[in-house]
């Protein structure tokens, strides 16, 4: 566990605090104890969290804890809702705002570590995601498995799946889903639904952002 005074990017940014590390290493304790002697006030910083009824392996605080202590972005969302790095930091954003102008300060809690950097570090400006395209993807990966389309995607684009794999072996997949990388599979001569100068847009993205997590 760690906890990070953050001064903001610029000087206008609000001074915050980060509390972030696994699960079970006592960061929602130490949270309770600041606020109830601290000017505080808690965003849980978590990607399970923020969904409503999912209480079971996520450590979730009990409504006691919760009573005692509230915690902002958590329950903010159905499970059948697609929540983001993105989201999060525009929600968070939104949060820490209103806390400063209270007069408090925001304490950012949770072990989302994705999360944490979107916050500080900002967010790659990727292409939005076509929810056609995925679904075309979808069906396809059932009809002959995610391997077979990872095996079109190195022959079209070998370029673009080295970097998706360097991203999964520095631990950040998540930013990038099976899906979305293999978007650029469908830019092939026999697909027009994603046109050449899209896919090469994709490919410059994904390498911007592997950049700023070397």
């Amino acid at each position: 566990m760690a906890l990070v005074i953050q001064n903001g990017v610029t000087p206008d940014d609000p001074l915050a605090v980060f509390i972030m590390g696994p699960t079970a290493t006592g960061k929602t304790d130490l949270a309770i104890a600041l606020v109830e002697e601290l000017p505080m006030d808690i965003i849980s910083v978590d990607s399970a969290m923020v969904y409503r009824g999912m209480d079971i392996g996520s450590a979730k605080p009990d409504a006691a804890t919760l009573a005692r202590a509230p915690h902002r972005l958590i329950d903010i969302c159905d499970p059948a809702d697609a929540y983001s790095a993105g989201r999060f930091r525009d929600d968070a954003l939104v949060e820490m705002a209103r806390i400063t102008a209270s007069e408090r300060i925001p304490l950012l809690v949770g072990g989302t570590m994705l999360y944490f950097r979107a916050l500080q570090q900002g967010i790659a400006n990727l292409p939005d995601a076509d929810p056609d395209i995925r679904r075309r993807i979808d069906d396809e990966a059932r009809r002959g498995g995610w391997e077979r389309l990872h095996r079109r995607l190195a022959s079209i684009d070998p370029a673009f799946l080295a970097q998706y794999k360097k991203l999964i072996d520095d631990g950040y997949a998540r930013s990038f889903s099976d899906g979305m990388a293999l978007e650029a599979e469908l830019s092939s001569a026999a697909n027009s639904a994603v046109t050449p100068e899209e896919v090469e847009a994709r490919r410059e993205a994904v390498q911007a952002r592997a950049r700023q997590q070397d």
